[in-house]
């Protein structure tokens, strides 16, 4: 794989940039501001590393127009440099080639159908009825249950599952040991036993969307579990049986979303966040990190719970009052109301 090689003006160019300083400038690379080469691009979005730029010794900064003066170096100039930034990192991304077609040691069931310009890596297993479009690649050890679907130019990385009745659209990346379709989580106590609940849904994700690293998405009991258009789910996040989340929604690490849950277009939900089974969430909802959500939230806006990090003499301290905290409120109560006699 060669290294790509853009000048500072095509760049400009490209991304609809003005650019101030040498524009015949190559450049081969990304870094930060602090460890940056001549020959490599970074960004400025974040003020408190104003200082680093001063000093830098990029080759070009993406940076907004209030910076320039204090730039020592090529520049561009972009309304919101850290999307600008992901543009542009995106030419210099070297991905490794996927040739079309069936590596010899993948097991293909002779009902599926896969797309000539396909890639299918080495030991992947493609069941009955499935379905692969043009331009998916499947990385090492993929297994694509029956009756599922990968959509056209979506990669999935590697060690990735989809068990059954899974739809993924286009352009969806998939990364190592993500697990879609499996059961649900469904039961039903019978006097001294559980019984388990068919899961008869499938899970249907949208284009566009980016499933991490060892996430689990469930298949749905009845109806499917949806992830629409955009969607993008970090590492380690469980999304059970029919949950539902609208489009350019993002939730970070280990977040967990129970059943029938209905999740909002443009929330973000922080990491180790939780939401409770059958609430929903409006558009537009922030959940901060580690924060549960017990109820249905109705209204945009940014949303916490639990306590911050103290010393541990105080956090014991205030445990121990909170045990008090209804006794209080009443002997508060009552001298209010002794107050207002008065």
């Amino acid at each position: 794989m060669s290294a790509a090689h853009h000048t500072v003006a095509e760049i400009a160019e490209r991304f609809g940039l003005t650019f101030h300083g040498d524009g015949a400038r190559v450049i081969d690379g990304v870094g930060t501001l602090a460890g940056a080469s001549s020959s490599q691009l970074s960004f400025l979005s974040n003020s408190k590393y104003s200082a680093q730029l001063t000093t830098t010794h990029a080759g070009v900064v993406v940076l907004r127009e209030e910076n320039l003066a204090e730039c020592p170096t090529a520049a561009l100039v972009a309304r919101d440099p850290y999307v600008a930034y992901a543009k542009i990192a995106a030419l210099f991304e070297r991905l490794p080639a996927s040739p079309a077609g069936i590596h010899a040691s993948a097991v293909v069931h002779p009902s599926a159908r896969v797309a000539p310009t396909a890639s299918i890596g080495p030991c992947c297993v493609i069941e009955a009825d499935a379905a692969i479009e043009e331009g998916a690649v499947l990385g090492p050890h993929c297994i694509v249950g029956a009756g599922c679907v990968i959509g056209a130019q979506s990669r999935l990385v590697a060690r990735v599952t989809l068990v059954t009745r899974v739809t993924l659209g286009k352009r969806v990346i998939v990364h190592p040991g993500a697990v879609i379709g499996s059961d649900g989580f469904g039961l039903a106590f019978d006097r001294d036993h559980w019984i388990k609940l068919p899961q008869l849904g499938g899970v249907r994700i949208g284009d566009d969307c980016e499933i991490g690293a060892n996430t689990t998405i469930d298949r749905g009991a009845l109806e499917d579990t949806v992830l629409e258009e955009d969607v993008r789910l970090d590492n380690q996040i469980q999304i059970a049986h029919n949950v539902h989340i609208g489009a350019h929604t993002a939730m970070a690490g280990c977040a967990a979303v129970a059943g029938s849950a209905k999740i909002g277009r443009y929330c973000m939900i922080g990491g180790n966040a939780g939401v409770l089974g059958h609430l929903e969430l409006a558009d537009r909802v922030t959940i901060t990190a580690k924060s549960l959500v017990t109820h249905s939230i109705r209204e945009p806006g940014e949303y916490s719970s639990g306590v911050p990090l103290q010393e541990n003499r105080l956090w014991r301290r205030n445990a121990a009052r909170f045990k008090h905290l209804d006794e209080f409120a009443r002997r508060l109560s009552a001298l209010e109301k002794d107050s207002n006699n008065d």
